[in-house]
């Protein structure tokens, strides 16, 4: 039962998950930042949990990036998964990726603390194609996107545990994009208050780099 009433949020308007500065900046980025809410099921997500948990316990939280992004996470790059795993990766792969597109052969997990997150930023073209998607798992966020040389253009995505969030095209080269800290994490006038957050990033390959190509230091979303 609890699987179905998650699938029963994607019946939801898009103005549920997805909220903007005005219709024009919607429109704009309607096929480019995308939610799909209840994306997992309950198990799905503790599937994936179970996994990740006993490797991320081994790591400490950090409070300094490499290039200053995050603040309070931990992180990992994994390629061998269980085949439960395997097959929700592959249903990513299906829903966010043109049949065209390959894949970075890690995913990136990343685990934020419960005060911690994500500062504005644009992830590098030379680290990561022109897509990610992103699972996100334990707790509710918000993620802002906002235009890089227009401020006033804004998107909100609400990201709840086990929902997928696309970022494509535009969305990942004309914006910068950020998961607020708790004491800023509102969806319109609704508290998110916000836990301790897992993220599962599936990223399409750069241009010119292959699929097991070492040293590419991972997005932060």
């Amino acid at each position: 039962m609890a699987a179905s009433g998650r699938l029963a949020l994607g019946t939801l308007p898009r103005s549920s998950w997805v909220r903007g500065s005005g219709p024009a900046v919607l429109s704009r980025l309607r096929d480019a930042a995308l939610v799909r809410p209840g994306f997992l099921s309950t198990a799905e997500e503790e599937t994936l949990s179970r996994e990740l948990e006993p490797e991320l316990r081994r790591r400490r939280y950090e409070y300094d990036h490499w290039d200053a992004a995050i603040h309070g996470f931990r992180e990992t790059e994994k390629s061998r998964w269980s085949e439960a795993s395997r097959a929700i990766l592959q249903r990513v792969q299906a829903a966010a990726f043109s049949p065209g597109q390959t894949l970075l052969s890690s995913v990136h997990v990343l685990d934020l603390e419960p005060r911690g997150y994500i500062k504005p930023h644009v992830d590098s073209i030379k680290f990561c194609g022109a897509t990610i998607a992103g699972l996100s798992l334990l707790s509710p966020s918000v993620m802002r996107l906002v235009h890089t040389q227009e401020p006033g253009e804004w998107l909100e995505l609400l990201l709840e545990p086990g929902s997928l969030y696309i970022l494509r095209g535009s969305a990942r080269y004309d914006f910068s994009h950020e998961i607020l800290r708790d004491e800023e994490s509102f969806f319109g006038g609704r508290r998110v208050p916000r836990g301790r957050r897992i993220s599962v990033i599936c990223r399409s390959l750069p241009e010119g780099m292959g699929p097991g190509e070492p040293g590419q230091p991972p997005p932060a979303c």
